[in-house]
């Protein structure tokens, strides 16, 4: 059998939505859990676009909030796949947000979401390889290596790492706490 591999282009993939007030937290600013929401859209739609099956999401692995959006301005998500494993994909998506009465364009959210291709009894069904065509898909492939391995290593971590005693982090005077166990 043949591999079938697609372009990162063949997954490429847009929404725009206005900003109402009805998608505000409790200082006027759009709720990041309504773009949440929003990204995890984005991403199943591309994923599921470039594997052809229906995807879910396995992790979210980054959201940068880098600055906050407004009620009025026009958000557009642009997402593609920068990573495939054999039945993972890393999606990329990145958030603008546009004032449509001056035209500025601000970036405003960055994130990576892994999504994982099912198919119709809900195994994991093999995706196409990824063509790589400049190099700034060359470079997002290889940043997501990089999150690969951090999130390998953290796991890592996280199963044996060992901090010492409460009162050898205590004595650092670097942390805000206070411990009083019972």
């Amino acid at each position: 059998m043949d591999s079938i591999f697609k372009t990162v282009s063949s997954s490429h993939i847009s929404i725009s939505e206005l900003m109402l007030p009805s998608h505000t937290n409790f200082s006027g600013k759009i709720h990041g859990g309504y773009i949440l929401s929003l990204l995890d859209q984005i991403a199943f739609a591309c994923a599921s676009k470039y594997s052809g099956n229906y995807c879910v999401t396995a992790s979210v692995d980054t959201v940068n909030f880098l600055l906050p959006i407004e009620v009025g301005e026009l958000v557009t998500m642009k997402a593609s796949v920068n990573y495939v494993g054999k039945s993972s994909m890393i999606v990329g998506i990145r958030v603008e947000a546009e004032n449509i009465r001056t035209g500025v364009i601000k970036h405003c959210n960055s994130s990576h979401f892994t999504m994982v291709s099912k198919d119709n009894d809900g195994n994991n069904a093999p995706v196409p390889g990824l063509i790589l065509t400049n190099l700034k898909e060359v470079s997002r492939f290889q940043n997501c290596l990089k999150q690969i391995a951090m999130k390998k290593l953290r796991d890592e971590q996280r199963s044996v790492a060992s901090f010492g005693s409460i009162e050898s982090i205590l004595s650092e005077n670097k942390y805000n706490v206070r411990v009083d166990l019972q």
